[in-house]
């Protein structure tokens, strides 16, 4: 009995010897401040303090989740920071060593490259984010005209709602229970925007710019973008020129009209290009908007048919100086 409990005691002390030769971890930052641009990354470091790199290393963001992204790989972790500033508590671990956290701060990234408004930490400058987001801007703005009447978003009333619920819902993450919520029996085989989703940025759930001015910290809180914006403030602020030749459009694009005498004179539609449910090319697709007592409707056409319609002044045509021409989004904005 005495040799047992003397081997039970010396395997106690050696166990709390090995723990205490592992000893701590200790994180490593090549920085502890970053700008929550969506793009700035930095290698994830841990080192013991015993000397060495701890072995099974992991990590995780215990705080901070929608901030930042890990990234891990087969030699090394990274970690990649989202648009909204805050604090991003980061974890080390490893078998057998005691646990070990630091600090990440994400601050406003003010930068506005076109000087447009729209701060550069909601464009999107990958290519593949621009694919996407055109991808899901479409086929959710047609997904509203082909479902029923009764299962289409209340707040679709006209041209600039079916934009502003397609804008949004394009960089929402993508789920099952989002597509339940729009009654979507399909989804298209698309990638979700990467850099970020709607509504973790630095605006929350701002998402158009409503006055004009190149961007500033202050506008983050000021009021200077906000969930709902007309028509007019569509183009003028949250999107740019890119011709008046229809021929120039890409899926994703506006056409903008101005209607000289109409109780609502600035009227838009989304350029589609192909239909993700029907076939054929170069579709349009509008809600026509309230007429008097009557609601409108959404509709669907092609640029072919419009450019004979009846009345001049709604052909998408360089002649027509109704049509204000063909408009990008400022958050795919590209170097000329």
């Amino acid at each position: 009995m005495f040799l047992l409990c003397f081997l039970a005691s010396l395997a106690i002390v050696f166990a709390h010897r090995t723990w205490g030769n592992a000893g701590k971890i200790v994180i490593v930052l090549d920085h502890d401040i970053l700008p929550a641009n969506g793009s700035s990354s930095i290698k994830l470091r841990a080192e013991s303090s015993a000397g060495g790199q701890p072995a099974g290393l992991t990590w995780r963001v215990s705080n901070g989740q929608n901030l930042a992204e890990l990234e891990p790989s087969k030699s090394e972790w990274g970690l990649r920071v989202g648009v909204t500033p805050g604090i991003v508590t980061l974890a080390a671990s490893a078998p057998g060593y005691q646990s070990a956290t630091a600090e990440l701060r994400l601050g406003l990234d003010p930068t506005d490259e076109f000087g447009d408004g729209t701060p550069d930490f909601l464009r999107l400058q990958n290519e593949e984010d621009r694919i996407a987001f055109r991808h899901w801007f479409a086929f959710l703005a047609e997904s509203v005209y082909v479902e029923d009447e009764k299962d289409r978003p209340a707040e679709v009333d006209d041209c600039a709602a079916l934009i502003r619920f397609a804008y949004r819902e394009a960089l929402r993450k993508h789920d099952g229970s989002w597509a339940n919520q729009w009654h979507l029996e399909q989804l298209p085989a698309a990638p979700p925007v990467r850099k970020y989703e709607y509504p973790h940025t630095a605006l929350g759930t701002g998402l158009f710019r409503t006055r004009p001015g190149a961007f500033t910290p202050a506008d983050a809180t000021n009021g200077a973008f906000a969930e709902f914006a007309d028509a007019d403030s569509l183009r003028r602020y949250n999107a740019h020129f890119v011709s008046r030749d229809p021929g120039a459009a890409r899926p994703g694009d506006l056409f903008f009209f101005r209607q000289q005498g109409h109780r609502m004179p600035f009227h838009t539609m989304i350029y589609l290009g192909e239909s993700s449910f029907s076939q054929g090319s170069n579709w349009l697709i509008y809600h026509s908007g309230p007429d008097g007592k009557r609601p409108g409707e959404i509709r669907r056409v092609t640029v072919t048919d419009l450019q004979q319609h009846p009345e001049f002044n709604w052909r998408p045509a360089p002649q027509n100086p109704a049509f204000l021409g063909v408009y990008r989004w400022n958050i795919l904005r590209e170097e000329d």
